[in-house]
């Protein structure tokens, strides 16, 4: 009897911990049941894939100039063909820096990084594993399928191009930097604003114009008010533009020896097209600025004649603009 009754016991004690594993599974059973949503949802949000054991990133629609275009949530290697100057203002170091043979490249941004020739092959991009491409309007529906064959690309609309602050708002929410932009936008117009004052106090009404040496062909270009390279010194930074530069429809105009004395304006600002005013290949152009005609000028008489460097003069994007409004400041105000 007492052996019947020992083995009984061992047999409760043996169920009793049978059923402790059983609850101990089915409440951990339950407690993963309930986590599983959360868990896929910050996978979801961090950019895991997980279907399976390799990790993709996220992913999101957009829609530029030519449709709807599928790009990192974050991108990490970026190219921005023609538009690197933004890029470096939201502090992202672009993989390539595109490089023109007749024009160089934009040596005022600083950029240690290898060059992108773009009257080359676009596959050229592969070597430097893009994961997006961003590019401005030079580039049109052939040239951009080409570049979506290498990684996706996402091209400016035409709505924002004519303004440095709509592309700048535009690229950094591409890039996944909104914030950054903001603030960037923030600081720029602060400077805008200060500049314009100064600026109003130290020239007032006084006419300026903005002439472009072109050593090419050793003629004057003269840009109008609605150019995107120097238009905002007149939109946003108040200068009063000479009569010929504010009538002016197109962005640029070639002058003809009979119009060079009619440009009385009372501060030039004037730049080469290609090179520096150093450059050996320059000094034949350099002539033209030496002639009976253009040392007629009002402004070349009363020393207001102001030698710019081109590489950030022939950009309209916000670093090279922020340049820009050193220089003046630098040459205009006391």
């Amino acid at each position: 009897m007492v052996g019947l009754v020992k083995g009984f016991k061992g047999w409760a004690i043996t169920l009793l911990l049978m059923g402790l594993v059983v609850s101990g599974c089915s409440t951990n059973t339950a407690t993963n049941a309930e986590q599983t949503p959360a868990t896929a949802t910050e996978s979801a949000a961090s950019g895991e894939n997980t279907s399976g054991n390799e990790t993709e990133p996220a992913t999101r629609v957009v829609q530029d100039e030519f449709g709807d275009v599928t790009i990192p949530v974050q991108p990490q290697r970026i190219a921005g063909i023609y538009v690197e100057d933004y890029l470096k203002a939201l502090d992202i170091t672009p993989v390539v820096q595109w490089y023109n043979p007749m024009w160089g490249v934009q040596d005022y941004l600083g950029l240690d990084v290898p060059q992108f020739d773009t009257t080359g092959s676009i596959e050229a991009l592969l070597e430097y594993d893009p994961d997006l491409i961003i590019v401005d309007g030079g580039v049109d529906m052939e040239k951009y399928e080409m570049y979506s064959k290498v990684a996706p690309t996402y091209r400016l609309p035409e709505s924002v191009l004519q303004d440095s602050n709509q592309i700048l708002k535009t690229i950094a929410d591409v890039v996944g930097k909104p914030d950054k932009g903001e603030e960037v936008a923030a600081a720029f117009k602060a400077k805008i604003a200060d500049a314009k004052a100064k600026l109003q106090e130290a020239v007032g009404d006084e006419t300026v114009a903005v002439v472009r040496l072109n050593v090419n062909d050793d003629t004057l270009a003269l840009f109008g008010v609605k150019n995107r390279f120097t238009g905002f010194i007149y939109s946003e930074l108040g200068l009063t533009p000479h009569p010929l530069v504010n009538k002016m429809e197109e962005y640029q105009e070639i002058l003809s020896e009979e119009a060079v004395p009619q440009l009385d304006a009372d501060h030039l600002i004037v730049f080469p097209s290609n090179g520096e005013w150093s450059s050996p290949e320059n000094k034949e152009a350099l002539k033209v600025l030496d002639s009976k005609l253009w040392k007629s000028l009002p402004a070349v008489k009363n020393n207001q004649v102001y030698i710019m460097e081109r590489s950030h003069w022939q950009s309209g994007a916000i670093t090279a603009n922020s340049m820009k409004i050193d220089d003046l400041l630098e040459k205009l105000t006391p």
